[in-house]
């Protein structure tokens, strides 16, 4: 691996690691990898790494990524060399980094796969002749707590605004 691309790495795996959580992308299945064997084979494992989690033994150095994580509740120390880390992810910025030459040769083709062969195609957008004009009325004078007087009054009380829509998220265990 030449130097250029380990010092890449290394340089903003501890940029994103001040900012706060980092998460790296890795092939698990690569030599020198040392993960729990439940995961060892993984060709697209993800570890949170930060500061915050006070790693007694965080090592970012020029051979790779050393730290002791929590995987279901156990204790492991990990360590990832840099030929083996694909991408680096910060949760703080958002900022996502990736090395497609390390990336696993599956990911690769899906990645290839899920991209449309062409560009979808964009709807024309009307000239400005075209669109139609919107109209603003004014509503000075008008009381909140009334409706407006083009507005005719309704027998009863106000409708009840619709409940909250659940949310589509779930807990996943």
């Amino acid at each position: 691996m030449d130097d250029k691309k380990v010092l890449d790495k290394k340089e903003r795996l501890l940029a994103a690691l001040d900012q706060g959580m980092v998460m790296i992308h890795l092939d698990a299945r690569r030599p020198g990898v040392l993960v729990p064997a439940s995961v060892k084979g993984e060709a697209h494992l993800r570890l949170n790494l930060s500061y915050r989690f006070d790693p007694p033994d965080l090592t970012v150095g020029e051979w790779g990524v050393r730290s002791t994580l929590s995987f279901s509740g156990s204790r492991f120390t990990i360590a990832v060399p840099w030929s083996a880390l694909f991408a680096i992810a910060s949760h703080v910025t958002k900022e996502f980094w990736m090395y497609p030459e390390d990336m696993p040769p599956e990911l690769l083709q899906q990645t290839a796969a899920s991209r449309p062969a062409q560009p979808l195609p964009v709807a024309p957008v009307p000239a400005a002749a075209e669109r139609p004009r919107t109209f603003l009325r004014e509503v000075q004078g008008e009381r909140r707590d009334e409706p407006p007087a083009d507005v005719p009054p309704t027998d009863g009380p106000p409708e009840e605004p619709p409940p909250p829509r659940r949310g589509h998220l779930r807990l996943v265990k």
